[in-house]
């Protein structure tokens, strides 16, 4: 479910960067810059409200300051204000006056303050606001008693942003004069109960529950709601109320990351489009029913006590495949669950399908024919299963027309049925990572299924992902026809068949040849190419031919690089955005690369590491450099130490030659020194 509001936490932390690009060329007044009537005076260390503002100011901002509390006259001179934000500040408590004279203001800010110590003088300061349309508590420590104090009377309250606070128990007082409520933000509390706490608010349509505590949603009557997020719970079951003819406005439904063991029970008349179940322990178990042996099997489970409601329980059928609520269903998320199988009929009572995850389960078969798959099924991922076998016919292929992202990447797949790519006349994207299917040296198939694959002349196709599917030779004609941007073929060692990789070089943008073995690969024609992975090939060198590139991104990790020349870091650092070089052994004194990629993006900058002669390692990033030159002085110490002996060795060989063929040196040198004739 996508995000709609920005937490506290990250409006405080925004203002770290926003703020310093205003226009500057906007007046300054006092403390704050005035932008027509607004007044932006957030990040001024203020201590209360400004003064001297122009008296018809409707905007101000006071985010980020020291203010502590709201005096009664603190807001006086500003009578037109419709806006006012003071979140991130030490804000305690709002004077019982304090909006006496602001009867315009519809916006109020006060998340991430200290409200919860003068909870009460503040909800009466808040009751005196009759167009207060939007409001935010969040983050300001309040329990269940004082956020309902502090929501007393405001019946005219549209939005509502209590997240980040410490309620944990709601009933039908919480929320009984917000009867205009159209959106609740309640995420990121310590929630375990709802005890009918949103029947006063006909009109709420947008509810955020998400990372509370709640054990289960049982008697789902909320018949306005079109957005509910019940994500990051610790939900088992979800049941809305039966024998209902009201239709059901809801929309989107996200009880993703919960404790769901069944599919949920959902209004039989509802609008569902948009159902979020990924990371439950959900499973169908249809099967268990069917199987002659489980005897006093019961297909029925009956909730009582739902309080008011208990002379109507809840039945839900957990076996039965005719699942209601499912038929308006676009998208569905059922990835990294439990399921087994889909049940007959299951994906046939969904004819406006558009996009079915179902990664990281534990389907084992999935046929194309009996499931029934309608043309507008536009992305499958069944991706991280224990898929050995497909099904399908060439009349259910025909039907997947629209079939754009297909991804059967991490199964056990050994077979594939004949053309089932080929049949695809929409198909962009295929994931075949992580498979043991081959790619065909022909198109044609003896059979009905084949342990090889081939795209030829899917002129759609843009992305292939082969990683890790063992290939060794790639047919020349593999690509023909095709005019792939994305191409894969990572986790392959010992790859062949550059031929056929050349024959893409006009359209290629993305490729990954990493841990392919690779080593005087050409690239100098792939001059559409911007992304490059050719790490874990052992290379000694850049490849020449990167010069000639306009690459945005190059990953050389866990190569065996001792350096990159400064002709080819000076060429390539003007384009690259981004590159990957962890895990070489860079020689410590031929850094300079280093420097010249200072402007770019370099992966884990500070993880980088080099070797000096004696093997020592350093980080590149915090090299010393006087580990050069030490090195340099201890070379020439070990070239003296070699030299020396050497000539020593010359020295006493000349001396030796001399006293042997010229003995008389010898006399005439002791004569002299000892002053005596010699007897000679």
């Amino acid at each position: 479910m996508q995000v709609q509001r920005f937490t506290p936490l990250l409006l405080c932390l925004s203002h770290l960067w926003s703020f310093p690009h205003l226009v500057s060329g906007h007046p300054q007044h006092g403390p704050c810059q005035l932008i027509q009537r607004s007044a932006l005076c957030s990040s001024r260390r203020l201590t209360s409200v400004p003064g001297g503002l122009p008296e018809d100011t409707e905007e101000l901002q006071l985010n980020y300051n020291r203010i502590q509390t709201l005096q009664d006259d603190s807001l006086l001179l500003y009578p037109s204000l419709h806006t006012l934000s003071l979140a991130c500040n030490s804000l305690e408590k709002l004077h019982s006056h304090t909006f006496q004279h602001s009867k315009q203001l519809e916006n109020l800010n006060v998340a991430n303050n200290l409200l919860h110590l003068g909870y009460q003088e503040s909800s009466e300061a808040l009751k005196t606001l009759p167009r207060l349309r939007a409001l935010d508590l969040s983050v300001n420590r309040l329990d269940d008693e004082m956020a309902a104090v502090l929501l007393k009377n405001l019946t005219s309250l549209e939005y509502l942003n209590l997240s980040g606070n410490l309620l944990q128990r709601l009933d039908e007082t919480s929320f009984q004069d917000l009867h205009q409520l159209r959106e609740l933000d309640l995420q990121r509390n310590i929630m375990f109960e709802l005890d009918g706490a949103f029947d006063s608010n006909p009109k709420l349509q947008r509810l955020n529950l998400a990372f509370n505590y709640l054990p289960c949603l049982v008697d789902f009557h909320m018949s306005q709601l079109v957005v509910l997020n019940a994500s990051h719970n610790f939900i088992e079951w979800f049941t809305s109320r039966p024998d209902t003819n009201v239709t059901f406005q809801l929309e989107t439904l996200d009880l993703s990351d919960n404790k769901l063991l069944f599919f949920p029970f959902l209004p039989e008349q509802s609008r569902l489009k948009n159902l979020y179940l990924s990371h439950n322990s959900l499973r169908f178990y249809q099967h268990l029913v069917e199987n002659d042996t489980i005897l006093n099997s019961n297909s029925t489970v009956e909730f009582y006590n739902l309080k008011k409601y208990s002379k109507s329980n809840v039945t839900a059928q957990v076996w039965e495949e005719d699942l209601p609520g499912v038929s308006s269903v676009e998208i569905l998320d059922l990835s990294a669950n439990q399921v087994e199988y889909l049940p007959p009929g299951f994906i046939q009572n969904m004819p406006s399908l558009s996009r079915l995850r179902m990664s990281t389960n534990c389907l084992q078969t999935i046929n194309l024919t009996s499931e029934r798959f309608s043309g507008s099924l536009y992305e499958l991922d069944v991706s991280n299963n224990r898929l050995s076998q497909i099904s399908a016919d060439e009349e259910a292929l025909t039907a997947l027309s629209n079939l754009t992202f297909f991804n059967l990447s991490l199964n056990a797949l050994g077979e594939l049925p004949c053309g089932l790519f080929s049949s695809l006349s929409s198909l962009r994207s295929v994931d075949l990572s992580y498979n043991s299917v081959d790619i065909c040296s022909s198109e044609n198939c003896s059979e009905n299924s084949s342990a090889c694959v081939h795209w030829r002349d899917v002129a759609s196709l843009r992305q292939l992902y082969l990683k890790g599917c063992s290939l060794y030779n790639i047919p020349e004609s593999a690509f023909t026809g095709l005019s792939l941007t994305h191409l894969d073929l990572s986790d392959n060692p010992g790859l062949t068949g550059k031929g056929s990789i050349q024959s893409l070089s006009r359209t290629l943008q993305h490729l990954g040849l990493g841990n392919t073995q690779i080593q005087d690969f050409d690239f100098s024609s792939f001059r559409s190419l911007k992304f490059l992975n050719i790490s874990e090939n052992s290379l000694t060198h850049l490849p020449p031919s990167l010069s000639d590139l306009d690459l945005r991104v190059l990953d050389l990790r866990d190569n065996k690089l001792s350096t990159i020349p400064p002709a080819q870091a000076n060429t390539l650092a003007p384009r690259l955005h981004t590159i990957l070089l962890t895990g070489n052994p860079f020689n410590c004194c031929q850094t300079e690369w280093f420097r010249t990629f200072e402007t770019i993006n370099v992966v884990r900058r500070s993880d980088i590491q080099c070797q000096d002669l004696f093997l020592r390692t350093h980080r590149v990033q915090y090299l010393d450099r006087s580990v050069c030159l030490e090195e340099e002085g201890e070379s020439k110490l070990w070239l003296i130490l070699l030299i020396v002996p050497v000539c020593l060795f010359f020295l006493g060989v000349s001396v030796v030659f001399l006293l042997s063929f010229r003995p008389e040196i010898l006399h005439k040198s002791i004569k002299k020194r000892c002053l005596k004739p010699t007897s000679y």
